[in-house]
């Protein structure tokens, strides 16, 4: 072993914890060996896809591109499930495709290299598009860009689940979440002293900055060490889904997980009606949205070790733990609305409780994304994944639909508090499902 792999195994352990570099349970013998340097590439890789989603985030960046470009309101409001619901439908008509080959890190690169493309058409629509036309363009790019993270995000819990063992999986994304917070961080604080720059040049610098990050998401990918998998047991895309339905008969634990993660979008639905709050009161002002971004940076730095740490000891615990987070959050913005004084017509409180609800997300997120690897084994991985977030996408869509509707009837404050009702549900739902780790 050189020099650099010493120096690379000692800092994987101390990352880790570990004294022992060789904790290899639920991956293949052969891949135990390569599992620092691995654990390194996906660490970077995920920096980079973490920082490129927030740079292009459908729930502030895209709506100030929308404002500048002067499109219409409603398609403002089609970003979010565009966003979701796009990465999330198509995954269980390819997880037969991605079964079938032996090395899935290459179905990853090229959703990762289609994000990047997606990513420079919105910078270059930033700086031409206008009206109706404009707003209609970043809504196609934005749909490409969604298909091609579904077929990403399968790949990678699918190379995740080979090449890093368990209880090190959650330290992993614990430790991408902060380190892509930072450079967040760092991304929001430059926008905030360009304040008098251009707004469309300032949102093209940045989507253009997220296609560099996709491009080294998909390079980080590619060099990563995957044993060939089996591919037995290819299904097509209907069998597939009726697999998965059988599953959701069969196996309680996957049913029970996927009805809390449904309850538990509760957060993702929420965040961009806060955020629209905060917006309300400094309009396109890209201060605000420096802020915003600052903010959400700031909290996942903070956040995701720590929910990562927990992730691997307990993901129900973790997922539990959020939804009450989740429930407190939405109730406090939904309270903001109703306090007397001059201090609630600033962005400052919008924007603490938008900080505090992304660190419940990313625990969310996190604790969903560890139970479903840990839950499912090496043969049935793909699938499992594959089929929650179809049914994640189909609901995002369903709800979001209502959700939307309940905003334009009752207000964002009603709309919160009966998103704080279904968070609660999450809780109750926690506490049918058994511990995985």
């Amino acid at each position: 072993m050189n020099q650099h792999d010493v120096s690379q195994t000692r800092l994987y352990e101390w990352l880790t914890g570990d004294e022992d570099s060789r904790m290899c349970d639920d991956i293949p013998e052969e891949a135990c060996n390569a599992q620092p340097r691995n654990f390194f590439l996906h660490l970077l890789a995920s920096i980079g896809n973490k920082l490129a989603d927030e740079l292009s985030s459908a729930r502030l960046v895209l709506p100030w591109l929308m404002g500048i470009i002067g499109a219409p309101v409603w398609m403002v409001g089609l970003l979010v499930p565009i966003r979701e619901a796009g990465a999330l439908l198509p995954q269980v008509f390819v997880a037969g495709f991605i079964r079938l080959r032996p090395k899935r890190k290459w179905v990853w690169v090229a959703g990762a290299l289609i994000q990047a493309l997606a990513a420079v058409a919105l910078s270059v629509l930033a700086l031409t598009a206008s009206g109706s036309i404009g707003g209609a363009c970043v809504l196609a790019a934005l749909t490409l860009l969604s298909l091609a993270r579904g077929l990403s995000s399968i790949a990678t819990k699918d190379v995740l689940g080979k090449t890093i063992a368990k209880r090190r999986r959650g330290t992993l994304m614990g430790w991408s979440g902060s380190l892509a917070g930072g450079a967040t961080l760092l991304a929001g604080g430059v926008l905030m002293l360009f304040d008098g720059q251009p707004g469309n040049i300032v949102v093209a610098t940045l989507l253009a900055i997220a296609a560099v990050s996709w491009l080294i998401n998909a390079l980080s990918a590619a060099r990563i060490v995957e044993i060939p998998g089996a591919v037995e047991g290819g299904e097509n895309s209907w069998d597939s889904i009726k697999l998965g339905l059988s599953l959701l008969r069969s196996d309680r634990t996957f049913l029970f997980f996927n009805l809390t993660r449904a309850l538990l979008l509760s957060s993702a639905l929420a965040l961009p009606y806060i955020a629209l709050l905060g917006q309300n009161q400094s309009g396109t002002d890209l201060s605000g949205l420096g802020i915003m971004i600052v903010i959400s940076g700031l909290a996942a730095m903070v956040a995701s070790p720590v929910w990562g740490k927990r992730a691997d000891k307990s993901s129900r615990g973790v997922m539990r733990d959020a939804a009450t987070g989740t429930a407190i959050c939405c109730f406090l913005a939904a309270s903001l609305v109703w306090f007397p004084g001059t201090w609630t017509q600033s962005i400052w409180p919008y924007a603490v409780v938008y900080a505090l609800l992304v660190i419940v997300h990313h625990g969310v997120r996190l604790g969903r994304k560890t139970y479903l690897v840990d839950m499912a084994s090496q043969d049935n991985r793909a699938l499992y994944v594959a089929l929650s977030n179809t049914l994640t996408g189909i609901l995002m869509l369903m709800v979001g639909g209502l959700i939307g509707a309940l905003a334009q009837w009752f207000g964002s404050d009603i709309l919160l508090l009966v998103l704080s009702i279904i968070a609660i549900g999450a809780i109750l739902c926690t506490r049918l499902l058994p511990e995985v780790e």
